[in-house]
């Protein structure tokens, strides 16, 4: 199993109290997808600085590391394009834990 660092910004625009139901349902995907949630990072609601459309003009963003393996990784990006919740996301291989890095 790979690790993997993920940054969803979330729509927010016609919901601002359903941030915790959206984190739910991404950790909810990550876990179906047979990963594990390591670790979720709440960060603020961001205006944007360059508006490609005039419904989304900010989000707010989420930060998970997880583990999952790498063909799963596919399957979950294209279920996270199709939930409603998630404006963009970006998935990338995190670096190993500090503690890790230091043994070695």
């Amino acid at each position: 199993m790979k690790r993997y660092e993920g940054l969803f910004i979330l729509n927010t625009a016609a919901k601002e109290e359903g941030i915790k139901d959206s984190i739910d349902k991404i950790s909810a995907e990550i876990t179906s997808a047979g990963g594990k949630v390591e670790t979720v990072q709440k960060m603020d609601k961001k205006h944007f600085l360059r508006v490609a459309d005039k419904k989304y003009t900010s989000g707010f963003y989420v930060n998970v590391i997880f583990q999952c393996p790498e063909t799963a990784a596919l399957q979950l990006r294209g279920r996270l394009a199709m939930n409603e919740d998630v404006f963009r996301s970006l998935l990338t291989v995190a670096p190993p834990p500090k503690a890790e890095a230091a043994a070695k």
